[in-house]
């Protein structure tokens, strides 16, 4: 069955087809392409020749392997510049263009990628929570690649991880920095998997206060509250000692990808097949 891509004809496009039975203008940004043969005659009594065989046969490929029944489907062009991916949505026949990240929160894969402030925060926690009322069975993956966030966008995020019924797994790809770190550490345990070349740095959180001293006092108060929340979940994540917690993490700490397997901040190391494992180290 021949895979149709077209976009949507304006009126005068159409009027203009009627009365000339031509192709239609450029100018109203409208071509119909078929991959595998001619289009049929439509309702206008005409048929448009193929434009481009070779774009639509490789799309037919992709649709066709993907599913063992091929229906037809009606999918836009995709934008130039715009990172899109053929989707289709289980139960449905029609493919579509859609987000690449769009794509991958439907496959419940969570990219975090940038500073978590509070607008990023609450995209994050709305596509958890719609996940999660889907179907809660199965896992979510947050990918991080992260240099770190606003203190309680990230908390709230946190929070959120933890009160889904869903599974949620984590996985570093580049660094993940202070509060992204702690993220990664809050995955599920077994599922916590960082890339050979990842790096991870923790410190403790910081904030900044002005006016009276009352006011000042007071915001410190918070703030070692917050951190003493912190570091006990942090002992609880990780394995260690409350007291080692406290130590460790006085000032800024980096870890390698080995290093955070042994303090337990994650499970495992993801390496490529032809990557070998690190050798053991030496003690001095």
């Amino acid at each position: 069955m021949a895979v149709s891509l077209n976009s949507n004809a304006t009126l005068s496009c159409l009027h203009s087809q009627t009365t000339a039975h031509t192709h239609p203008s450029r100018s109203c940004k409208t071509m119909d392409y078929v991959g595998l043969k001619l289009q049929s005659p439509n309702s206008l009594g005409f048929a448009k020749p193929n434009l481009n065989v070779e774009f639509h046969k490789t799309v037919h490929k992709c649709i066709v392997s993907r599913t063992s029944k091929a229906t037809l489907a009606h999918v836009k062009m995709m934008p130039i510049g715009t990172p899109r991916v053929p989707y289709r949505t289980p139960g449905e026949g029609s493919w579509q263009w859609v987000d690449l990240w769009n794509a991958l929160y439907r496959e419940r894969v969570i990219f975090i990628r940038q500073y978590i402030d509070e607008e990023f925060s609450n995209q994050m926690l709305a596509t958890m929570l719609y996940l999660d009322s889907i179907d809660n069975s199965k896992r979510m993956t947050l990918y991080l690649n992260c240099p770190g966030g606003d203190l309680t966008p990230s908390l709230a995020l946190y929070d959120t991880m933890q009160s889904l019924e869903s599974p949620v797994a984590t996985h570093c790809l580049g660094y993940a920095n202070n509060l992204a770190g702690f993220i990664l550490a809050a995955g599920e345990k077994g599922r916590r998997s960082v890339m050979p070349l990842a790096r991870i740095a923790i410190q403790p959180p910081a904030g900044s206060a002005r006016g009276q001293s009352d006011d000042i006092s007071n915001e410190t108060k918070e703030l070692s509250r917050i951190r003493d929340y912190l570091y006990k979940e942090m002992a609880e994540k990780t394995g260690q000692p409350l007291e080692k917690i406290y130590e460790d993490f006085s000032r800024i700490r980096r870890f390698d990808a080995p290093e955070a397997l042994e303090y337990g901040l994650i499970d495992r190391i993801v390496r490529p097949r032809h990557i070998r494992e690190d050798p053991p180290r030496k003690v001095r």
